[in-house]
């Protein structure tokens, strides 16, 4: 399976403004990258898309658009890298299906265990009730 391909044009790399540190080079110099990546316009499999979508945690805001900010190093060119290996990153978690899971019982003993301690439990929560008449 090939991994899937994004077009440059399908992702819009802004030059913005670093934050932190940097002294007065900071203020002159937008060596950050700001990357916008529409998950839904784009052409990638309809399955990585629904995938991506629906996730918990995907950065993705309502509509849809992966708005990612690269600041890491102090040079434009790395920055824009950085923010496309991160691109890449992201898509890689979504490429393929999760596991199905297979169901399972839990064992005899596990079950008889668990009884046990309930048990017990149970005899100490009445032992207390008793001792405070």
């Amino acid at each position: 399976m090939s991994r899937p391909h994004i077009s440059t044009h399908e992702v819009e790399l802004t030059a913005i403004r670093a934050q932190g540190p940097g002294g007065q080079n900071v203020n002159k110099v937008s060596s950050a990258i700001q990357l916008r990546f529409d998950v839904r316009a784009s052409s990638l499999p309809e399955d990585i898309k629904a995938r991506w979508l629906h996730a918990p945690g995907n950065h993705l805001t309502p509509d849809g658009v992966l708005i990612m900010k690269a600041q890491r190093y102090r040079t434009q060119e790395a920055n824009r890298q950085d923010a496309w290996t991160r691109l890449y990153e992201m898509l890689a978690r979504y490429e393929r299906a999760p596991k199905a899971r297979k169901a399972t019982r839990p064992t005899r003993a596990s079950v008889q265990k668990r009884l046990q301690s309930k048990a017990l439990h149970a005899r100490l929560k009445a032992n207390r009730r008793h001792q405070g008449d």
